[in-house]
């Protein structure tokens, strides 16, 4: 039976997460020389910032996406770097949804985010792999996403690379934004991350190191209803990639499977961005230089 390959779950805080350099992104630029390195087909990924109406769940197919723009970088950050989407395997994975119950269709006017396209670039800035966008439901119910990690776990035996791409802790209306605007400065620590952001981050961690296999999937469903979860969330948008992943290694088989935390960047004093892997390379050849 062929190998899984890893998946990832990546919180890509704030746009400026893009602009400046950090150890998370400096993982991020890990993570992707591996998956290049271990012959990759693609990505397929689930954001933070797109989600589809009614019970519908919707994958990217415009052929010639555009980019959103990023506040408070500058464009030259990120405007030449050309999107690369999979066509066929969007089609794989609207095929999957269906089979699995699921309302799913393709979007062919959706321009990506940066919730997407910036761990892309960080990932494989000398050019994106081809790559396949999932949207979550607006409804936002943990179940539902699940089971669309769960519908798409198969293409992991195929050495496509998953990636939930979310936030741990993103509660924009409790960051601190005064270092930003005066200092241009996203990771100005000038006091501790407030008491709710380490306690909600820690319950995060804590389930992630400490479940596998299905208990995972019903341990992080069940974050949702910590209490410290609204000031963690103000919004549950950012919270739908972790639901996501949780179905993509949390299958019986994936029993024992842990996830590692990899690489972590506050920011705005209670932003926490937290990056997550499950599994390992088969293998990991040596990198040649250009």
């Amino acid at each position: 039976m062929a190998p899984l390959t890893p998946v990832y779950l990546f919180s890509h805080g704030s746009t400026m997460m893009l602009g400046e350099e950090s150890e998370s992104a400096d993982y991020w630029k890990k993570a992707g020389d591996e998956a290049l390195a271990n012959g990759i087909k693609g990505v397929i990924m689930m954001g933070a910032h797109w989600d589809a109406p009614g019970d519908e769940i919707h994958v990217a197919t415009n052929p010639n996406p555009g980019k959103s723009p990023v506040a408070y970088v500058h464009p030259s950050k990120y405007v030449d770097y050309k999107l690369n989407p999979d066509l066929a395997t969007a089609e794989r994975c609207i095929g999957l949804l269906r089979d699995a119950g699921f309302a799913a269709s393709g979007d062919a006017t959706f321009d990506w985010i940066h919730d997407t396209y910036l761990i892309l670039i960080r990932m494989f800035p000398g050019g994106c792999p081809p790559t396949t966008l999932i949207s979550s439901n607006q409804l936002y119910d943990p179940h539902f996403h699940v089971r669309v990690g769960a519908a798409l776990r198969p293409l992991r035996r195929e050495n496509y690379l998953l990636i939930g791409s979310g936030g741990a802790v993103h509660n924009l209306y409790r960051n601190r934004w005064m270092p930003m605007l005066r200092y241009s400065d996203n990771f100005a620590q000038e006091r501790p991350p407030e008491p709710w952001a380490l306690e909600f981050r820690q319950a995060v961690e804590d389930v992630i190191r400490n479940n596998s296999g299905p208990r995972l999937r019903r341990a992080m469903t069940r974050l949702m209803k910590h209490p410290l979860y609204r000031d963690a969330h103000a919004t549950d948008d950012h919270f739908m990639a972790a639901m996501f992943v949780a179905g993509a290694v949390g299958d019986e088989e994936d029993e024992g499977v842990t996830g590692e935390l990899a690489a972590e960047t506050w920011e705005l004093t209670n932003m926490c961005n937290s990056q997550f892997v499950w599994g390992r390379w088969p293998k990991t050849p040596a990198l040649t230089a250009a």
